[in-house]
């Protein structure tokens, strides 16, 4: 195929991928919103008034970019799992699968549209966010690129659930058992400095850690890890996942039988 046909094969699938979770907006934009609204009025107001600062920040500020990335990281993992393991349970995508399409194109339209749904939901919370508070972006450059790799990275986690799994159940089993504790465990709420020695030892090896300290880097400018080492972690694990992905995609893991 030609890098035209090529291009054309990508904008389609990302186009059917955006339809499909903006015509479903009221289950895939709005529950977010509500969501995050309830946890800025309990934590952040309630809360947080008794809590006062951390790390010289108001603890409604500090806790803004941890839950933005939070429903970015969600979104972005729900909408590839979902959609890519509907497809197969149809059997709709043997019909990609059976297409001259190179694997690269089919799995990169699925993870530009997941990473459009977090993104998406992730501008929704940032609004929301500034009906609360008022804040000043540091680095809005380092922002919006650490936010675009994690929304990235997770639509390859999706895929990957997808893949593997045999039955709708089994895509809502890691973002239960795995993803959320992790995120609640990523500094979303807290600094990990507040934590005994050991148990900072131990969130280190938390990746979503890294994402949200950098993201709140690039907002508020204060950071619990250095922000250089995890810009270069999330692209690492973004190409290995990436290149893992594609090989269990060219080999039919969980399409062929």
């Amino acid at each position: 195929m030609n890098p035209r046909q090529l291009w054309v094969a990508l904008t389609t699938i990302i186009v059917k991928e955006i339809r499909r979770f903006t015509r479903i907006w009221p289950q895939t934009l709005l529950p977010p919103s509500i969501t995050m609204t309830l946890y800025f009025v309990i934590f952040g107001n309630l809360i947080g008034s008794r809590i006062g600062t951390m790390d010289g920040i108001k603890y409604m500020d500090y806790i803004v970019p941890g839950l933005i990335m939070m429903s970015v990281i969600t979104n972005s993992y729900s909408n590839v799992a979902s959609s890519f393991f509907s497809n197969k349970f149809q059997r709709s995508i043997e019909e990609l699968m059976v297409s001259p399409l190179p694997s690269w194109i089919i799995l990169l339209g699925y993870i530009i549209g997941g990473a459009a749904r977090g993104l998406g939901v992730g501008i929704i919370v940032t609004a929301v966010a500034f009906l609360f508070t008022d804040l000043d972006i540091h680095h809005p450059l380092l922002t919006i690129a650490v936010v675009v790799l994690t929304a990235l990275l997770f639509s390859i986690g999706g895929f990957i659930n997808a893949l593997f799994a045999r039955k709708f159940d089994d895509i809502s089993i890691v973002p239960t058992f795995i993803l959320t504790p992790l995120t609640y465990l990523g500094g979303v709420f807290y600094s990990i400095n507040m934590l005994p020695e050991f148990w900072q030892n131990v969130s280190l090896a938390n990746p979503i850690l890294y994402m949200v300290n950098t993201f709140r880097y690039g907002i508020l400018g204060v950071s619990d890890i250095s922000v250089g080492p995890a810009l270069a972690a999330i692209a690492a694990f973004i190409i290995g996942m990436f290149s893992f992905a594609l090989w269990l995609l060219e080999r039919g893991k969980g399409i062929r039988s």
